[in-house]
């Protein structure tokens, strides 16, 4: 019985492989993870690649921070726990697209560089392209488009990165943005150059 059971929960022999699936969308699966300030641009750059690997016939997938934490990770805080929670949750959402040949796309603030580790462990390295869009905390501040910076600074949202609880930029990325001075359209064309070879299938 018990050898029984273990055939049950055996399946991954069974399922297609990622390369078969690569195969049929004509890409490779890759992870690229968005990480910087609120209101440094992610979600919009993430939207511009997104766009324009549709146009040219690429399958992506947008996890934003905001939209994930409506949803599956809606019971979690900002707190330096659920924050880690929040990043491993969704690096394990983001695994299982790449698994199936997906180029995702995630956007998260994963403020520090232990947050970020474990979303690369999780993913692979192999498997994660990490971008620090780089944008100085007075223009972040000066977008302040869901108010959250006049809020922190009131003291009124506890743990908000940038005001009270620390941003560490990363000291090696894959690529770094710094969007001062840059328009959308030239930043998201810095992304896809550096991504197209990553993601192109080779037969």
């Amino acid at each position: 019985m018990e050898s029984s059971n273990k055939h049950l929960f055996s399946t991954s022999k069974d399922l297609l492989s990622r390369t078969e699936k690569e195969k049929l969308l004509n890409q490779k699966g890759i992870v690229i993870w968005l990480t910087g300030l609120s209101g440094s641009g992610k979600t919009t750059l993430a939207k511009a690649v997104s766009k324009h690997l549709y146009k040219n016939g690429f399958l992506t997938q947008v996890l934003d921070g905001d939209n994930i934490r409506l949803g599956i990770n809606n019971n979690l805080s900002f707190s330096t726990k659920d924050r880690e929670e929040n990043v491993r949750r969704t690096a394990e959402i983001a695994k299982l697209f790449v698994d199936c040949g997906v180029i995702t796309i995630c956007c998260l603030v994963s403020p520090t560089e232990k947050i970020r580790s474990l979303a690369k462990s999780i993913i692979g390295e192999d498997n994660f392209f990490e971008i620090y869009i780089n944008t100085p905390l007075n223009i972040c501040e000066e977008r302040d488009v869901k108010g959250l910076y006049k809020l922190a600074r009131k003291g009124e949202v506890k743990n908000f990165t940038g005001i009270s609880a620390p941003f560490e930029a990363p000291k090696l990325p894959s690529l770094e943005i710094k969007t001062e001075g840059a328009n959308i359209a030239a930043s998201s064309q810095k992304i896809i150059n550096a991504i197209l070879p990553k993601i192109s299938f080779n037969k």
